[in-house]
């Protein structure tokens, strides 16, 4: 699935109903050893003041329909915490490249 499919969808929370925003206002975590897409962030909560930032993982999506997303709010995790453990990982098994 292309991101231009994705683009302007809005997604929905599946147990509350209520609309967490549109893809347009959201960010993508790909894998960048498959292209695919793992996880995707959203704003959450009181928009006038900071809003906190989850990441749904892709199982956390339930249906992509037509014009919206239906995702599952119980697999979601704080933006921190995933980030926190992205670059904890060793990005690469390869020496710096030295010119």
């Amino acid at each position: 699935m292309r991101y231009s499919e994705l683009s302007g969808k809005e997604i929905v929370c599946i147990d509350e109903g209520i609309r967490l925003g549109t893809v347009d206002h959201t960010d993508l975590i790909i894998n960048l050893r498959t292209g695919e897409v793992d996880s995707i962030v959203i704003p959450y909560g009181n928009r006038w003041f900071r809003p906190r930032l989850i990441v749904i993982p892709w199982r956390g999506i339930k249906k992509i329909g037509r014009d919206l997303i239906i995702v599952d709010l119980t697999t979601a995790q704080d933006y921190s915490e995933v980030m926190r453990k992205i670059e904890e990982k060793p990005r690469w098994n390869k020496p710096p490249f030295i010119g």
